[in-house]
């Protein structure tokens, strides 16, 4: 669970929320016709925009940007480090049952891969091709993310010029003039809410995870090449540290260093 996504929504809300009841009502804001136009608007325009697949697609996608699993690079490097070991010792054809019970899909078909004895090459060449696939789904997403994000404003300010039409018909009685100009302006307040609390930052949230997600994917990668070409797994944990940043890198190493001095005790005992 993504807990910043959460914290930051509710705490978006929970502040303009009180900010309201602190200088009014919040039945000010409430107005339907301004929702039907804005939020009806945004949906419309997006449909035009897209296939009615990806538009739905896309609200999948939001399950994924609250409930996504943190990246752990370093479990990746010890879970190749000790298929490395075990491929050193035994065999790739000993990697077989290891990968039925692999928790990451791309990892486990890199794996059964070499396992069949695929040339290096056309591992390589799947893989990537998985990833762009991946990146590529994402960024459909994303695109529909910042296709409603740039329309509430629009659809907001035309549901301003809609109020503001109608206020001007009644101009002639001006105790209407100040509350028309007010539902005229809930519109663009909608719009803007819409924009900047909710689809941009998922546009952005669901960017970052991408760009996480494939990271991980490329150092599977050469982590897979590498048992295939029959590295020695310290080599192979050493060129998988390098997509490691070096905080995440120093802790990594602090914590392989307490597992072995641990190991080491163990045997002594």
């Amino acid at each position: 669970m993504d807990i910043a996504s959460f914290i930051g929504i509710i705490s978006g809300v929970a502040l303009i929320i009180i900010s309201i009841l602190l200088n009014g009502s919040l039945t000010t804001y409430i107005d339907v016709p301004s929702l039907m136009i804005t939020i009806g608007g945004t949906i419309a325009s997006t449909l035009i925009s897209y296939p009615l697949s990806k538009v739905l697609d896309s609200f999948k996608v939001m399950k994924f940007i609250f409930f996504n699993k943190p990246v752990n690079n370093s479990e990746v490097i010890k879970q190749i480090v000790s298929l490395a070991n075990t491929a050193r010792r035994e065999g790739l054809l000993a990697l077989e049952d290891i990968a039925e019970n692999l928790e990451d899909p791309y990892l486990k078909k890199g794996i059964l891969l070499v396992v069949d004895g695929t040339d290096p090459e056309l591992i390589r060449n799947i893989m990537e091709t998985e990833l762009d696939f991946l990146e590529d789904r994402h960024k459909q997403s994303q695109g529909v993310f910042e296709t409603f994000a740039t329309f509430a404003p629009a659809f907001g300010m035309i549901g301003t010029l809609i109020g503001l039409i109608n206020m001007l018909k009644n101009l002639n009685d001006p105790s209407k003039v100040g509350p028309g100009m007010a539902v005229a302006l809930i519109t663009t307040f909608y719009g803007s809410l819409m924009a900047y609390l909710v689809f941009l930052p998922m546009a952005r949230k669901l960017s970052y995870l991408t760009k996480q997600e494939t990271l991980q994917k490329e150092l599977m990668l050469e982590g897979i090449l590498s048992i295939q070409s029959g590295e020695n797994p310290r080599i192979i944990e050493e060129k998988l540290k390098a997509f490691l940043s070096p905080k995440v890198r120093e802790l990594y190493d602090r914590a392989t260093s307490q597992a072995g001095e641990g190991e080491l005790n163990v045997t002594k005992g």
